[in-house]
């Protein structure tokens, strides 16, 4: 006689949805891992995403302090100003004993530029012994505009001496500068006139490129999936959650180029090896302008560095920086990007500071609201003459990119609020752009600021034989960091 199987037993279905003794399947009546009830019933599946890392993006630094502006170019070029007054710093006296009144200055790549002519007056001071004199220019040895001699004389002192002449050498590490002059009268008005140099820089774009792709046989699968993404987007997304998220990573890109970004050096391995790149050619030994020059190496190669900073210790690490950006554009206010232990350390200095010391914070920059101010997570407080409005950058944070590990050499960024009025050739007028701001590619035929097509043949694309839709992201982009005197980057 046949069977049938299973065989249900003693399981008879009841003509109501009522849990009774003889109309229920035994969870463990099946072979583990399986068993029966999972055999017969769905799993419960929460249909909501889970953010256990809270918000992922990275993105919106460079909203805060610059802005973005059009370009036609392969570079964009900007000149800065040069100091106003004739400084010297390393001089040194060319011997030592009484009667020595010729100055050395020092050399700048090989080459004198001089532009202390006679008659000027001068004031010379030596920083290891305290000692500052002033005298009066005599003679430029081999004529004015390029030579190493000045020969000068000092007003009070017989000769210059007095400076820390050591027994068998000149006094060394002199700084001069000029602050006038003294002329006879029915003299001429001196040899030769002092011309300004400007000082130019220059940033290249570079290309950034992603893409997601999905098959048509998946895009014909649908598994729905509740989200709420970075950017504002909430719902269920099917397939097109994986290419939302691609975009979001795609638009952290973007501003991270801007930060790390580096020029390719002549003796880098990327200049050497650069034909085993896809789609770079060899170099021939010759450097090659590759790369772009981000916020980090900019400020590292014309900024102020900032090493060890310790702000739980006191005022006093912080007080240097007032100091030198003094010596700078002195722009009154300032934004702070700090990583976590930073963050707190100036948190643990501003405790130790009294309202009275502080003084109150203007919040100019947040037309004068600190609510705005705070709203945009931003803390300010006045030290000297100074605004400084300070947030954590999530960016030094997070565990994905420079944070969670030992070796975190950038700990912070400070960044002047100021602008800079510059001619733009696309307006064909000058405007004022911040110190801080990016260059994209873009003509009247093609805008190249943040392009995205889809190819392939799924998705309603019908450009290729591929069985695929594929989501194209292209920019092509620098950043343009002006004024990088007035930056100070925070190092461990």
């Amino acid at each position: 006689m046949g069977q049938i199987a299973p065989v249900f037993g003693n399981i008879v279905p009841s003509q109501t949805q009522l849990p009774l003794a003889n109309n229920y399947l035994a969870f463990n009546t099946g072979a583990a891992p399986v068993n029966d009830f999972a055999q017969q019933y769905l799993p419960e599946v929460y249909e909501a995403e889970v953010e256990r890392y809270g918000n992922r993006t990275l993105s919106g630094f460079l909203k805060m302090v610059g802005a973005e502006m059009p370009m036609t170019s392969d570079q964009v070029i900007w000149s800065e100003q040069n100091r106003l007054h004739i400084s010297y710093t390393g001089c040194s006296l060319t011997g030592p004993g009484a009667g020595t009144f010729i100055f050395n200055l020092p050399t700048n790549a090989g080459t004198i530029q001089n532009a202390i002519a006679p008659n000027d007056t001068i004031v010379v001071m030596n920083p290891t012994t305290g000692v500052t004199l002033k005298g009066v220019v005599g003679a430029v040895a081999g004529g004015a505009g390029n030579t190493t001699d000045v020969t000068a004389y000092p007003f009070t002192a017989a000769n210059w001496d007095t400076l820390g002449i050591a027994a068998a050498a000149g006094a060394a590490g002199l700084k001069i500068f000029v602050y006038g002059s003294l002329f006879a009268k029915g003299t001429g008005s001196g040899a030769f006139s002092v011309q300004p140099q400007f000082t130019q820089f220059s940033n290249q774009p570079i290309i950034i490129k992603d893409r997601f792709e999905i098959n048509g046989s998946d895009m014909a699968q649908i598994g729905w999936v509740e989200v709420a993404t970075e950017d504002g987007t909430s719902g269920y997304l099917w397939y097109l959650k994986s290419e939302s998220e691609t975009r979001l990573r795609f638009d952290d890109y973007l501003e991270m180029a801007m930060v790390e970004g580096e020029l390719a050096a002549a003796g880098g391995g990327f200049v050497a090896q650069s034909a085993n790149v896809p789609g770079f050619t060899a170099a021939g030994g010759a450097a090659v302008a590759h790369g772009t020059e981000g916020l980090f190496a900019a400020i590292t190669a014309r900024g102020n560095v900032m090493s060890g900073f310790n702000g739980a210790t006191g005022i006093s690490d912080f007080d240097q920086i007032l100091k030198n950006l003094d010596t700078q554009g002195a722009i009154e206010e300032n934004m702070l990007f700090l990583n976590r232990d930073t963050d707190l350390e100036f948190d643990d200095m501003l405790s130790q500071i009294s309202a009275g010391q502080a003084g109150g914070t203007a919040y100019g920059l947040f037309e004068n609201s600190e609510d705005m101010a705070l709203n945009l997570g931003f803390s300010g407080f006045r030290r000297g003459s100074y605004d400084f409005y300070k947030t954590s950058w999530k960016y030094l944070n997070d565990a994905s990119t420079r944070g969670a590990v030992a070796v975190n050499n950038i700990d912070g960024v400070l960044i002047p609020a100021g602008t800079s009025t510059v001619y733009d050739q696309i307006l064909g007028t000058n405007i004022r752009r911040p110190f801080l701001h990016v260059r994209y590619r873009a003509s009247q035929g093609d805008d190249r600021r943040y392009k995205n097509w889809i190819t392939g043949t799924a998705g309603g694309a019908y450009t290729s034989e591929i069985d695929s839709m594929i989501v194209n992201w292209l920019s092509e982009r620098c950043l343009v960091t002006q004024a990088a005197n007035n930056f100070v980057l925070f190092q461990s």
